[in-house]
């Protein structure tokens, strides 16, 4: 081989190690699944016997709002349902419960950005333990799952749901 024809590989050999890598595949979601997300707050939701379970006060006037919006996951309602959410969180909007519902309703339609918010909401303001404070935490745990998001948010998100389980006084 000549001297030039081994300089041109050479040349060639050295720009081909200069072109640039692919760039890497951005994570992708799994399947969005509005249904398996809610049955994964729904378990979080559950009481150990052996832990501490935190009740939210509840406002007695939204006892009958809560009787009349029924099922709050009928797939027929779920826009009808949100819009009496959003109503009923005008006049309580501190309503830890009133909160996980319109997250959850968002989740069924779909909704991920309300969903966050209201369970982060939720969150902020309900108990701070036991099985309904995993709720708020847990529904943003899927939120975030479904939008791949990075994973220090998520950590942090299954951090504070973990930290919602405490273990119940001894009794004597």
């Amino acid at each position: 081989m000549s001297r030039s024809g081994s300089g041109a590989a050479l040349a060639l050999l050295l720009l081909s190690a200069c072109a640039s890598a692919p760039p890497a595949p951005r994570p992708v979601a799994a399947t969005f699944d509005p249904a398996a997300m809610i049955a994964a707050i729904d378990q979080a939701g559950v009481a150990d016997s052996r832990e501490l379970v935190v009740r939210p006060l509840t406002d007695g006037r939204m006892d009958g709002l809560k009787q009349e919006l029924g099922d709050l996951r009928a797939p027929d309602r779920l826009a009808i349902t949100g819009q009496q959410l959003e109503l009923a969180l005008e006049a309580q909007p501190d309503d830890a419960e009133l909160l996980q519902a319109r997250a959850e309703n968002a989740i069924l339609q779909r909704d991920l950005a309300t969903a966050e918010h209201m369970a982060r909401r939720a969150a902020a303001v309900g108990a701070q333990a036991g099985p309904h404070c995993r709720r708020h935490w847990e529904t943003v745990v899927q939120v975030l799952l479904a939008r791949a998001s990075d994973g220090d948010a998520l950590a942090e998100a299954e951090a504070s749901r973990d930290a919602c389980t405490v273990a119940a006084p001894p009794r004597y």
